[in-house]
């Protein structure tokens, strides 16, 4: 059911209004992860496909994050497709002062020494080619350079403020 827009209710825009609408946005999961002295990675769901030619995405990160001091330095990063059972995975590495890299996630490195996390639905290497400011984030873009598609199965969505699977 959808409702009929009604302008007696509409509210000033803020940034408890824009939460409070992308609650009713359904978006994919992604972890994106990059290596400084350490490995880093945040959960993201600003994850978007931004041309075919050359093959580039996008992602928000915010500029208060731990993990943006690496990634505005970093020159690839890893994009990371999350499968709807990795939730606890999804929330690792949303929660701040989390140990992401600890000795519950199973990763490796991979190509330009981008961490990369095993069991994940698909993945990417993509080289950095700009960093747009954007209010209190940063828009990433970024090229494909290599990745694998091949872990299939049901994606895991972020909606009404939590992690959960799509129905059938």
């Amino acid at each position: 059911m959808t409702a009929t827009p009604d302008l007696a209710t509409a509210r000033t825009a803020s940034p408890d209004l824009l939460r409070s609408v992308f609650r009713q946005h359904a978006a994919g999961v992604a972890v994106i992860t990059a290596a400084g002295d350490g490995p880093v990675g945040f959960t993201a769901t600003s994850l978007n496909s931004v041309a075919a030619q050359p093959p580039l995405i996008s992602f928000g990160v915010g500029t208060s994050s731990s993990s943006w001091p690496v990634i505005a330095d970093a020159e690839h990063i890893g994009v990371h497709i999350l499968g709807e059972h990795q939730e606890e995975l999804a929330t690792r590495f949303a929660r701040s002062g989390a140990d992401r890299f600890g000795p519950s996630t199973n990763w490796r490195r991979g190509p330009e020494g981008v961490p990369l996390l095993d069991g994940v639905s698909a993945w990417l290497v993509c080289r950095v080619v700009d960093r747009v400011p954007a209010g209190d984030h940063r828009i990433v873009i970024a090229e494909a350079v290599v990745g694998d598609p091949a872990g299939g199965g049901r994606p895991l969505v972020y909606h009404q403020g939590r992690f959960t699977a799509l129905r059938d």
